[in-house]
């Protein structure tokens, strides 16, 4: 299984309004998206208030291409969310069980 580890820094002043998108669009898409085990989603703390990420688990690579293309390595990007974020980083890992 691979392990994908997503982060957001939002755009000073555009937390509140990523946060929104956060809870109602992308938790909820991830959590239907096929190929995904898990959904770890993880929300800023006061000493990190722009910072959100999400932890996937994915059943296979192959998986994780259906849902983001041939170069998984790239953040997939809603245009909602474009406007919003400052910067993103994108990780993937072997799951270790």
């Amino acid at each position: 299984m691979i392990m994908r580890i997503f982060q957001v820094t939002t755009k000073e002043g555009k937390e509140e309004e990523f946060g929104d998108f956060f809870h109602n669009v992308a938790i909820p898409l991830m959590k239907g998206t096929e190929g995904i085990v898990q959904v770890l989603p993880g929300a800023p703390r006061k000493d990190s208030p722009r910072e959100f990420s999400f932890v996937m688990i994915w059943k296979d690579l192959s998986s994780l291409k259906v849902f983001v293309g041939d170069d998984y390595q790239t953040p997939h990007i809603d245009p909602a969310e474009a406007e919003l974020v400052a910067s993103r980083v994108i990780k993937h890992y072997e799951l270790v069980e």
